[in-house]
């Protein structure tokens, strides 16, 4: 619960800085605030929203070799690689939006496709999506990202710990196994935690069962920080 808070902390502060004119959204048509005022804030924000990633921000930006995206590149790259993961998860029931008021992406890998019921054993026929999202991020790599797992509150607290566990880290494991490298993912389990429905119906409960992906792009500021540190 406090990675989320902390995030969300950041997310409010990069919105009060983010003040020039509103945009088109190219995948939407939504008029937004422009990405390239939150990417030049991005850089002074980074640390606080880089602090609440899983096992911090700094470690991981240098272990990887990350160039990091000019700060007015940031928004650019991140609507194109929003396009690019819609297009190549097109059907397969995964969602992609933007979190963190638009400083990150949120990949939403579904309930029963992804797994199988108490299993952490990934899905033969969703693999072949799996592998489309991990081309997009060796195509975008600068960028961190977080793999988070999320069961129902069915069964015992414990139980649903370590499934969720063994849900994200799977996840992670298979990225890595296509290419992504191992320093820029961290995977982490919920449990019962974070529900985004309520687990009082079975829709509900389909819902909260799910594995998310973040992905953070890093700015150049960013990259500049860690290594002075």
């Amino acid at each position: 619960m406090k990675l989320r808070q902390s995030l969300v902390s950041g997310a409010a502060i990069v919105s009060l800085l983010a003040v020039s004119g509103c945009v088109t959204d190219p995948n939407t048509g939504e008029q937004k605030v422009s990405r390239t005022a939150i990417g030049a804030g991005a850089g002074a924000l980074g640390g606080l929203l880089l602090g609440g990633l899983i096992g911090g921000g700094t470690g991981r930006i240098v272990g990887a070799g990350i160039g990091g995206l000019a700060g007015g590149a940031i928004g650019y790259a991140k609507d194109k690689q929003i396009r690019q993961l819609r297009e190549a998860t097109a059907g397969s029931g995964v969602d992609v939006s933007e979190t963190d008021n638009g400083r990150a992406i949120l990949v939403n890998l579904p309930n029963g496709v992804t797994f199988a019921t108490n299993s952490y054993s990934l899905e033969p026929q969703f693999l072949r999506t799996l592998d489309r999202i991990a081309d997009s991020m060796v195509s975008f790599p600068d960028s961190l990202i977080d793999v988070y797992g999320f069961t129902d509150s069915t069964g015992s607290v414990g139980y649903n710990q370590k499934l969720s566990e063994q849900r994200a880290q799977a996840v992670a494991n298979y990225l890595i196994g296509h290419g992504v490298s191992s320093q820029r993912i961290r995977s982490q389990g919920f449990g019962v935690g974070n529900p985004v429905a309520s687990n009082d119906t079975e829709d509900g409960r389909s819902r909260n069962r799910r594995v998310e992906i973040k992905i953070v792009p890093i700015s150049q500021d960013d990259v500049a920080r860690a290594r002075g540190q």
